[in-house]
């Protein structure tokens, strides 16, 4: 189990940037966390163009999401003291990222 970060700081605009208990961070992009969403929705579109490179993308903005310009963060929200979850711009709100996932998909150690 990874431990709880000990600072996370969201520029709705750019990235979200986690300090660790162990001392190092991790920042990632906004458009990263989108693509990355631990959704069963964005998990199945990942699958997808995975196997379908040429695959056609969803274009219209999810639910709530009037979606003009670049893609931001709204809101970000604890959850416990294991996940955060994030209310992008385009309406998507649902997955949780945890610590333990943030980890895994930490942009400087792909």
């Amino acid at each position: 189990m990874t431990d709880p970060p000990t600072n996370i700081d969201l520029k709705k605009d750019t990235a979200l940037t986690i300090t660790w208990a162990d001392g190092s961070s991790s920042t990632y992009p906004i458009t990263y966390l989108r693509k990355m969403s631990p959704s069963a929705e964005a998990r199945q579109l990942r699958e997808r163009l995975e196997s379908d490179p040429l695959a056609v993308l969803p274009s219209a903005p999810r639910r709530g999401g009037a979606h003009n310009g670049p893609l931001t963060a709204l809101t970000a929200e604890l959850v416990g003291h294991y996940a955060i979850r994030i209310r992008f711009s385009d309406g998507h709100d649902t997955g949780l990222y945890t610590w333990e996932y943030l980890r895994q998909i930490d942009p400087a150690a792909q």
